[in-house]
C-alpha cells in the first residue's frame, strides 16, 4: 500500500492540473460571453491564467493569444511588486494598461485578481481583453509619443475588498469616445476572474488543498523537465535571420541571432532597426511573448504553455530598437512589429533545423479602424450618428513542409476574423466585399494560403476616417527552399485615389475603401507540387488559369478539363 501512494499522488496532480486548464478555459469564455468588445466576443484577441501565489504561470486558456498570454506571464509580476503582497486582500481587483508591465500597447487592459482560501492568498487570476477606444488619436499608427495614444492607467486598484473605485471609472469615461463599452469590458474581465477563482476554490475543496505549492510544483517540475528534454535532444548551433518589412515611411530591419545550447535557446535581435517616429515601435515584454512563442511552436508544441516551460527560452534585444522600445516611444500598433518576430525567428531556424518551419505568412493582422461621422458636405440624414468600429482580419499563412498554408488564417496572433454582421452591428458601416482572394498563395511545393479582398464604406449620410493598419504592402511574404513569394497586399480608394498601408485617412461621403490583404509564401519547388493538388486548386477557385500556367506549367487542355468538371459540379 505505501508504495502505491507515489502514483496515487502523481495521478492526482495529473488530474487537477487538467482541471486548471479546464477552469482558465472556463475564465476565458466568460470573458468572450460578456465582454463588450468586438474585438474580444468575435475575434478572441484576449487572454487568460491562473498564477500561484509568487505570481508564475501555472495554465493559461486556449482561447486567446500569445502576444497577450506570454506578456501577461510578466505582469502579474509587476502587479505585486506594485500592489504589495502585504496591502492584498480577499474582493481586490487590479488593473493596468501599462505598455510596458502590461501587454505592449494602451488598447490592451490587464486585470489581476488576487485569490484567497480561507482567509490565505494562494494565487492570482489574471486576464487580458483589447478594447476599441482608449480615447487620445485613436487606434492608430500616428502619435509621435505614448502620450498621445490615449488615457494611461498605472498598475492600480480597480475594486477594493469587492467595492469598485468610483472616481477611477469617472476618470475612464471622461476621457474615451465609448464609455459604456469600456466600462462594461472593465467588469466583464473583472467577472471572469472572479469565475476562476470560485472554480479553482471548488477543486481545492474537493482534492483537499490548502495551498497551490504542490500542484504548482508538479506542473512546473514536469514542463520544465519536458521541455529541457526537447532542447537537448537538438543540435546545438547559431543562426541569423534577417526580415524587410514596411514600417511606417522607411522599411524595416528585423535581425535576430538563435543559438541552441544544451539546455537553453537564445534570441538575440542586436541589429534589428532603431525606434520609429510613429507608433509601430514594441515594448520587450511582447517581442518576448512571440519569440517564446515561435520557438516552442517549433521545439515543443503540446508540453503546457506556463512559466516554467517558456523559461528556457532566453530574448534579449538592445535598448532603442524597435523591438525594444523605451517610454515615451509610441506603441499602439506594435503587434504590426510583433507579429513578424516569428517568420523572423523561423529564418534563423530554417537554418539550424530544415524542414521543420513554415514559410513566410501574412504575418501581423490586417486590422483597420473606422471612426464614422455624419456627412459634412451636405445636410446629414436623421440617424446619422458617430461611432468607432475596429475589425480584425487576416491574410494567408504560409505553406508548411508537408502542408499548404491557411487561408486568411492569422499566424501567430490566433485570432478570428471577424463576421461581416457583427461589424456592421456595432456602427453605420458597411463591408461591400470580403471574399478570398485567388492566386494570392505563392506557388510551391505546398501552397500559401490566400489572402482576401475586403471593401469598406459608410451608410448614407455618413463619411469617415479610416486607421489603417497593414503591412506587406512593399515587402510581400518570402517563400522558404524554393517557394514563391505570397502576394503583397494593396489598399486604394473606389476612385482610384492611392492610399497608405498605415495611417488615418479621411473618406467622403459615398466612397468606398477597396483593400487586398497578403497571401502566404510557398514552400519548396513549384514544379514538385502534385498534379491533384494543383486540379484541386484551380477546380477550387484558388488559382486561375494564368497561375496554373505559369507556376506549373499546365497545359490549356488540362486546364480546360478541369473547369469543365467545375462547371458540372
Amino acid at each position: 500500500m505505501n508504495a502505491a501512494k507515489p502514483e496515487r499522488s502523481q495521478v492526482a496532480h495529473q488530474v487537477m492540473w487538467n482541471r486548471m486548464i479546464s477552469i482558465v478555459e472556463e475564465q476565458a469564455q466568460a470573458l468572450v460571453r460578456t465582454a463588450f468588445s468586438t474585438s474580444v466576443r468575435e475575434a478572441g484577441d484576449l487572454s487568460a491564467g491562473v498564477y500561484d501565489a509568487s505570481g508564475r504561470m501555472l495554465a493559461q486558456a486556449v482561447t486567446g493569444t500569445p502576444g497577450h498570454v506570454n506578456a501577461m506571464a510578466d505582469a502579474v509580476g509587476h502587479f505585486i511588486r506594485r500592489i504589495g503582497r502585504d496591502t492584498m486582500e480577499e474582493g481586490d481587483v487590479y488593473l493596468t494598461n501599462d505598455p510596458w508591465e502590461g501587454t505592449g500597447h494602451l488598447h490592451d487592459i490587464t486585470v489581476v485578481s488576487p485569490s484567497f482560501h480561507e482567509g490565505r492568498l494562494i494565487g492570482f487570476f489574471a486576464c487580458t481583453a483589447h478594447v476599441t477606444d482608449v480615447g487620445g488619436r485613436g487606434f492608430g499608427v500616428d502619435a509621435n509619443s505614448v502620450y498621445e495614444e490615449g488615457l494611461y492607467i498605472p498598475i492600480m486598484r480597480f475594486a477594493t475588498r469587492g467595492e469598485v473605485d468610483r472616481t477611477l471609472l469617472a476618470i475612464v469615461r471622461g476621457n474615451v469616445r465609448e464609455p459604456d463599452q469600456l466600462v462594461g469590458d472593465l467588469y466583464a474581465l473583472a467577472t471572469c476572474n472572479e469565475i476562476g477563482h470560485r472554480r479553482l476554490i471548488e477543486m481545492m475543496r474537493e482534492f483537499g488543498l490548502a495551498d497551490l505549492a504542490g500542484i504548482s510544483d508538479f506542473i512546473l517540475t514536469n514542463s520544465r523537465r519536458a521541455t529541457l528534454e526537447r532542447i537537448a535532444a537538438l543540435p546545438p548551433g547559431s543562426a541569423e535571420g534577417h526580415m524587410r518589412i514596411d514600417g511606417y515611411s522607411t522599411p524595416i530591419d528585423l535581425r535576430v541571432k538563435v543559438t541552441i545550447e544544451a539546455d537553453r535557446i537564445l534570441s538575440d535581435w542586436s541589429g534589428t532597426s532603431g525606434p520609429d517616429p510613429k507608433g509601430i515601435n514594441v515594448p520587450l515584454v511582447y517581442t518576448k511573448a512571440y519569440s517564446c512563442y515561435a520557438l516552442k511552436c517549433a521545439i515543443a508544441p503540446e508540453i503546457p504553455n506556463n512559466a516554467a516551460s517558456l523559461e528556457p527560452f532566453e530574448i534579449t534585444a538592445p535598448e532603442n530598437t524597435i523591438v525594444n522600445a523605451r517610454h515615451p516611444a509610441p506603441v499602439a500598433l506594435r503587434h504590426v512589429i510583433g507579429h513578424m518576430v516569428p517568420d523572423t525567428v523561423y529564418d534563423a531556424l530554417d537554418r539550424l533545423l530544415p524542414d521543420l518551419v513554415p514559410a513566410e505568412g501574412a504575418g501581423s493582422l490586417c486590422n483597420f479602424q473606422v471612426s464614422l461621422r455624419p456627412r459634412t458636405d451636405a445636410a446629414a440624414p436623421d440617424g446619422a450618428r458617430r461611432a468607432e468600429v475596429l475589425t480584425f482580419n487576416s491574410g494567408g499563412s504560409g505553406a508548411r513542409p508537408t502542408l499548404d498554408g491557411m487561408n486568411a488564417t492569422a499566424f501567430p496572433s490566433g485570432v478570428m476574423t471577424m463576421p461581416v454582421e457583427a461589424t456592421e452591428q456595432v456602427g453605420p458601416v458597411l463591408i461591400w466585399r470580403k471574399e478570398l482572394r485567388p492566386d494570392s498563395g505563392g506557388a510551391g511545393r505546398q501552397r500559401g494560403g490566400l489572402g482576401q479582398f475586403m471593401d469598406v464604406g459608410a451608410r448614407e449620410g455618413h463619411e469617415f476616417d479610416i486607421s489603417a493598419m497593414l503591412d506587406r504592402v512593399d515587402h510581400p511574404a518570402r517563400g522558404r527552399r524554393g517557394g514563391q513569394s505570397g502576394a503583397p497586399t494593396i489598399i486604394a480608394r473606389d476612385d482610384g485615389v492611392p492610399m497608405r498601408g498605415k495611417g488615418r485617412q479621411f473618406v467622403p461621403h459615398g466612397r468606398i475603401v477597396r483593400m487586398a490583404f497578403p497571401g502566404g509564401a510557398g514552400y519548396g519547388d513549384p514544379a514538385a507540387r502534385d498534379r491533384a493538388a494543383i486540379a484541386r486548386d484551380l477546380a477550387l477557385g484558388y488559382i486561375s488559369a494564368d497561375y496554373a500556367r505559369a507556376q506549373h506549367g499546365l497545359e490549356d487542355q488540362e486546364i480546360a478539363e478541369i473547369l469543365a468538371g467545375r462547371e458540372r459540379g
